[in-house]
């Protein structure tokens, strides 16, 4: 089996060493970037299948690099931040990115969280091969694909967008509580946060949604979790 390939962008070159050498014995290859503009170079040169990507980079900063990853692919981005704030961690979670680790961080957990993330990856692309399709309505989820497409117009969405859309649309009008949207689609338990999955329902609506503040496809069930409704109310 061919090894994955994990792109690895940090200016501090302790850390993305650090985070290779986990990465390597774990069995992955690594490619390493510490700063912006060597980061898209090496992600358009070698096309990785994950982006391990610090949001403090000089020359070009870790969201710009994202924005321009997620326009071309759908593959796991995760984001490293040294603020505690919310803000980087939003930002990047709007530009596409899946996840996010906050410094200093267990290498342990960030292993888990990039298995978990290529795993589900996998699981999606692997069903995608079959051809299927989900249609309601004016909204196609097409798996072949893997994109989405309403009133025959592609939406463009993040995979972990892509996979909350489709685990919700794969059991319309069941009513999931964010842990168990989170667990499903994240794939691990004891890590990450579970506000993750507000910000991705979030920007599917804007997306998907005629009028975001009044989802049709999408509907929350206020003390409880959110629901899938086809587009029928």
């Amino acid at each position: 089996m061919q090894k994955e390939t994990i792109l690895v962008v940090d200016d501090e070159r302790e850390i993305a060493e650090l985070v290779r050498d986990y990465l390597e014995f774990e069995g992955f290859n690594v490619i390493l970037a510490f700063e912006g503009q060597q980061a898209l170079k090496l992600y358009r040169e070698h096309q990785p299948d994950m982006v391990i990507l610090d949001v403090m980079l000089p020359k070009l900063d870790g969201l710009e690099v994202c924005k321009a990853i997620r326009s071309t692919s759908s593959i796991p981005i995760l984001m490293l931040s040294a603020k505690k704030s919310d803000v980087d961690k939003i930002l990047g979670l709007g530009l596409g990115a899946d996840d996010y680790v906050t410094k200093p961080f267990s290498p342990k957990e960030l292993v888990a969280r990039v298995k978990a993330h290529l795993r589900r990856y996998r699981q999606f692309s692997n069903l995608a091969k079959k051809g299927d399709r989900l249609s309601f309505n004016d909204l196609v989820i097409d798996l072949n694909a893997y994109c989405v497409y309403l009133n025959d117009k592609p939406v463009a969405l993040s995979a972990k967008e892509f996979e909350v859309l489709k685990f919700l649309a794969m059991h319309p009008n069941r009513v999931f509580t964010r842990e168990e949207i989170f667990n499903n689609v994240w794939g691990y338990n004891e890590y990450g946060e579970i506000n993750t999955v507000t910000v991705h329902i979030s920007k599917i609506r804007e997306k998907i949604e005629k009028d975001p503040a009044r989802p049709v496809y999408i509907q929350t069930v206020w003390g409880v979790g959110y629901k899938f409704t086809g587009g029928n109310t």
